[in-house]
């Protein structure tokens, strides 16, 4: 065999065989994404050795329906960020009791389209991102309006489980972010979490990362 074909042979194995030194992660959802996880996310994973770009792209206010407007609108713009990982959390805002209020039909409807969305990104790598989809905290008693006693009742009989059908529905991967906060409810004085709530969600998104081979993907090679 001749000297240059095995230099490529070499070459072709270990393009397909060694880990990215990066990747880039989005984050998509609400006021909970956009002042809360994604910094506690990044520092958890450059705690580990792990060399990632966490893209905010949490928007404060909005339901499922105008966050899937938000992103047709602006789908080429953010595919442009290519990510690897996609973290995605609505719902929220989707059982208030405003005009913001939205019904279990609409609300599947609107994650179905967001979720085909963002299937049509693409990694830098020319692959299909991998999306994770999590349950919504609870919403605490006495939360006053837009939030009513219903809103709490919505997200544990519709909205939570209709994300669980669409995790199994699509072949996501869910983070159980509710039972986060079911299981410490000091961490969600409101319905946003605390500090040390949205530093617990971040570890919990972090785990599921790891399942799906970030620990063993992403790190430095020294």
């Amino acid at each position: 065999m001749k000297a240059g074909s095995i230099l490529l042979i070499f070459a072709l194995f270990f393009s397909c065989s060694s880990p990215p030194t990066s990747y880039i992660i989005l984050c998509a959802g609400d006021s909970i994404t956009e002042v809360g996880y994604p910094p506690f996310l990044k520092r958890i994973l450059k705690r580990e050795g792990i060399r990632a770009k966490v893209v905010n792209q949490g928007k404060s206010g909005f339901t499922s329906r105008e966050y899937l407007v938000y992103l047709t609108e602006n789908r080429t713009a953010l595919a442009e960020s290519h990510p690897d990982f996609i973290c995605l959390q609505l719902g929220t805002n989707d059982v208030r009791t405003d005009h913001d209020h939205t019904s279990a039909d609409e609300f599947y409807a609107n994650m179905k389209q967001i979720i085909r969305l963002f299937r049509e990104f693409t990694t830098l790598s020319g692959k299909q991102p991998r999306i994770l989809l999590a349950t919504i905290p609870p919403v605490p008693d006495d939360t006053p309006f837009p939030f009513a006693p219903i809103s709490a009742e919505r997200v544990e009989q519709e909205i939570n489980p209709l994300i669980k059908k669409l995790t199994h529905e699509e072949k996501l991967s869910l983070v159980d972010n509710f039972s986060v906060f079911l299981d410490n409810p000091h961490l969600l004085p409101e319905v946003h979490p605390s500090d040390q709530g949205y530093e617990a969600m971040a570890k919990n998104w972090h785990n599921v990362l790891k399942k799906k081979g970030v620990r063993s993907t992403l790190r430095f090679r020294h």
